[in-house]
């Protein structure tokens, strides 16, 4: 059956206690902390070990999992020492998502130089998570490469993936972005297939940017990807990506509510 989730940067004001209590409102079962944007909930890889297990203790206290460490490491960078920090950052989200008990940590691909060729691209992206996922198996976290920014192209994710040949590397599927590649839902799901772990879920419109809205108001087919994993047996989550600064004017009940209101009428349609 599949959950559903809320990443940190929908409620980035909430302390922890307030995004337990969130979550359980509107009835979500999964929570996903996007790392180093100074969220309240301040789940973060300076977090001492003690405080891990009261975190840990209040989330699996209430039936919620934290499903996934959304890290910002970006394996496709080409400066040495840049891409040594990005691995660093994320060796350090490894060990945060097994302290927490997240099987999960999202990476990206990131900016890449548009110059090279696509297989020189694929092996250096891949020898960056070659050089952590020994590490992840260790901790018992499976790394995920998103389709986001400069790859959210299936088949060059897939390429990625398929390169380093591991178990430990599988993939997120965030809808919007493969479809702003002009993927149709079917095609991504024939590439990505069995690699898919964890998706993110939003809206919007691209009419002067990219604008993320309320569910089912926008562009985007959310329907056809939930379906799909639906009748595949998928059990993971979909994670609801909004993004809102930390003492903006938001509502992350509204959206929450929103959200799983929808959600929950597709799957039962």
């Amino acid at each position: 059956m599949i959950e559903m989730a809320a990443m940190s940067s929908l409620c980035p004001d909430w302390s922890r206690q307030e995004v337990v209590a969130g979550l359980k409102r509107h009835g979500y079962t999964g929570f996903e902390p996007r790392i180093r944007w100074d969220h309240a909930c301040n789940i973060e890889i300076d977090l001492p070990v003690s405080e891990r297990t009261e975190v840990r203790d209040l989330f699996t206290g209430e039936g919620l999992s934290i499903c996934c460490i959304a890290s910002g490491a970006r394996m496709a960078t080409t400066e040495a020492a840049e891409r040594a920090a990005h691995i660093e950052d994320l060796r350090r989200c490894i060990d945060l998502a097994a302290d927490l008990g997240s099987d999960y940590v999202r990476v990206f691909g990131g900016p890449r130089d548009q110059q090279r060729p696509l297989d020189e691209l694929v092996a250096h992206t891949a020898d960056g998570f070659a050089q952590v996922v020994e590490w992840a198996t260790r901790r018992g976290v499976t790394l995920l490469m998103e389709t986001h920014d400069d790859w959210c192209a299936s088949a060059e994710v897939c390429a990625v993936v398929d390169t380093v040949n591991h178990p430990n590397l599988a993939v997120l599927w965030d809808f919007m972005h493969t479809q702003r590649v002009d993927e149709q839902p079917q095609d991504s799901y024939q590439v990505l297939g069995e690699l898919i772990r964890h998706t993110h879920i939003h809206d919007g419109i691209v009419e002067g940017g990219l604008s993320i809205g309320a569910l089912g108001e926008g562009i985007f087919d959310n329907t056809t990807p939930a379906r799909l994993l639906d009748e595949s047996g998928y059990s993971g989550f979909h994670s609801v990506e909004v993004i809102f600064a930390r003492g903006s004017d938001h509502d992350p009940d509204a959206v929450l509510d929103q959200h799983a209101r929808v959600f929950r009428e597709w799957m039962a349609s």
